[in-house]
């Protein structure tokens, strides 16, 4: 087996924690450093491989099986210590897996608005139904990437009925209020 530290994400990591939804690949979230590695441990493993962009994503394709490696996801966010330190291990089909927390699968979904990822917004909107987030790291990493697409979607959650906590909508007021105030002043 290669070396390679990685993090699941994407929408099997949305479908083990928060709703289940049809998965089309396997997402792998991994340092760019780490990137051929991960591509030679998949040849190994007789899959296909292709670069499809040197600075974010590269794929395997096996029979019916597609992996994804992503080393930097929307608004450039990285696999860091920090992500790692935070990750939780998920059961998928028996087995133990490394995945990214729900804070920053939440925070990858919701800044990730192209047409084609409509679809992120309810996997955010079902990961923020967890009973077990930590509130304030969720704040934190929205105010590194993008305090106003989280605000959006706390608010929209809020109308939803879900247990959004006040305390974070107006965290996140207050980031955004203090950035439009800089960037007029």
């Amino acid at each position: 087996t290669a070396d390679v530290t990685f993090l699941l994400l994407g929408g099997l990591a949305t479908s083990v924690m928060g709703r289940d939804r049809r998965v089309t690949d396997i997402d792998l979230f991994v340092r760019d450093r780490d990137v051929p590695r991960t591509l030679s441990a998949l040849e190994g493993a007789g899959f296909e491989t292709l670069v499809v962009s040197s600075n974010w994503l590269a794929k395997g394709f096996k029979d019916d099986v597609l992996v994804d490696v992503i080393s930097r996801s929307t608004h450039d966010i990285t696999l860091t210590d920090e992500i790692l330190e935070r990750s939780v291990e998920v059961d998928v089909h028996g087995r133990r897996l490394p995945c990214v927390a729900p804070e920053d699968l939440i925070v990858m979904k919701a800044v990730a608005t192209e047409e084609d990822t409509a679809r992120y917004w309810h996997d955010a909107l079902s990961l923020l139904g967890r009973a077990d987030l930590d509130w304030d790291y969720l704040a934190r990493r929205a105010k590194q990437h993008g305090a106003k697409r989280l605000l959006a979607l706390v608010f929209f959650a809020q109308s939803m009925d879900l247990l959004v906590p006040e305390e974070i909508v107006s965290e996140l007021l207050d980031a955004v209020r203090t950035v439009g105030s800089q960037a007029g002043g």
